[in-house]
């Protein structure tokens, strides 16, 4: 994994130019708004090792903060809680302030530049799908579902996978003999629960060869077929259509031309299941420190954003929220990852495993302060006369 250096900013605070013992006061006051204090012994309250992590907070935002972490720098207990109370006070607003230069150039970025284009659009594939199957495989339930599962009547994590699976095949009301198209097909769990329990057949595409090699052993001697393929180069018609923790990389400049090629791929009568993270407000930037380590170039939308792109090409059946279900899904793949690593250790090393527990428990942070949504939304033509009855 990349190592990053100090990156000390020069932007002047009290007591820049030297080490100090005691966090500034600007970071006292935020960590204690948010019930955090500094060397504190609350398992969510932060324990420094290294005074140069003032610094990097305050010159970095986010990106500073994490790459600290990752360098053992600092550290928490319970990361998640921690991040909870942070959110939970807007704490990465209030430090953009500080690292207004660098926040800028994130805005600038994102408006600017198509950050998805159909050249960059398999970095994500390669940056984060690919980086090995066992660790996925040992962190995710046996479906191999990366997305939020759907906890309603589930005791543990596989079940609310196939809770989940299921729920969006009674969504999008597929029937046998039926095609589905999956934009985002992952490791081939959708599909092939779709196939087995409701008879249809499949054109799955991803952007990972990892997850493509995968999905296709797992799909064996199934009507699945699974490309390694952009979504902007499909051809063809289905009866269903779906999309589920893909649209995150979409990115709000390419959200017209997504939506209308899926409706172009989409029957009259078909339907269109989105499931996708959400913000609960719009922003003009994603965290730097998710785009840099886990998510090159993903974008979170807002419902304004999706409700705007969706005026005149979809009719909106059903939007359905489930977000704190994200927080439990991930906090059962931390716990999973944690008892795998003894043996992923072999593979990788001390600042990969930081990293990647930072990735899960900010993220499960994230949901619980309610910055993070998860929706799901059935789409439909407006060719399509059928009533719909929502399904939970």
């Amino acid at each position: 994994m990349q190592r990053s250096g100090d990156n000390e900013s020069s932007l002047s605070w009290p007591g820049a130019g030297r080490h100090l013992s005691e966090p500034p006061a600007v970071l006292r006051e935020l960590a204690a708004a948010a019930g955090v204090r500094f060397n504190g012994d609350a398992p969510w309250d932060i324990r420094v090792h290294d005074q140069r992590v003032y610094r990097r907070i305050l010159g970095q935002g986010s990106l500073g903060f994490g790459e600290a972490y990752m360098d053992g720098m600092w550290d928490c207990d319970r990361l998640d809680e921690l991040f909870h109370r942070l959110l939970s006070i807007d704490v990465d607003e209030r430090l953009a302030g500080w690292a207004r230069l660098r926040l800028f150039g994130e805005v600038v970025r994102h408006c600017l530049f198509n950050l998805q284009t159909s050249q960059r659009a398999f970095q994500v594939g390669e940056r984060h799908y690919d980086i090995g199957n066992d660790v996925f495989q040992a962190m995710l339930d046996p479906t191999m579902s990366y997305s939020c599962a759907y906890w309603h009547n589930a005791a543990d994590l596989e079940q609310a996978q196939r809770d989940k699976l299921d729920l969006i095949c009674r969504k999008l009301e597929l029937r046998p003999g039926e095609r589905l198209l999956e934009i985002g097909c992952g490791w081939g769990s959708l599909a092939r629960f779709a196939v087995e329990f409701y008879g249809v057949e499949v054109v799955g595409l991803t952007v990972s060869k990892e997850q493509q090699q995968l999905a296709r052993a797992r799909c064996a001697d199934l009507p699945v077929r699974i490309e390694l393929m952009d979504y902007r180069d499909l051809s063809g018609q289905f009866d269903k259509v779906v999309s589920v923790g893909m649209f995150e990389h979409v990115g709000q400049k390419n959200y017209p031309a997504y939506f209308d090629i899926a409706r172009r791929a989409l029957r009259d009568d078909g339907l269109f299941l989105l499931h996708t993270i959400g913000s609960h407000i719009t922003t003009a930037h994603t965290d730097p420190w998710i785009d840099r380590y886990i998510f090159p170039n993903g974008k979170l939308p807002s419902a304004r954003e999706l409700a705007t792109v969706l005026e005149g090409r979809f009719i909106i059946e059903d939007w359905h929220n489930f977000g704190p279900d994200y927080d439990r899904t991930l906090m059962a793949w931390r716990d999973n990852f944690d008892q795998a690593w003894p043996r992923l250790s072999t593979h990788y090393d001390e600042r990969f495993r930081r990293m990647w527990r930072y990735y899960l428990s900010s993220c499960a942070g994230f949901f619980r302060a309610r910055q993070g949504q998860l929706w799901q939304l059935v789409l439909s033509k407006r060719g399509r006369h059928a009533v719909y009855h929502s399904v939970r």
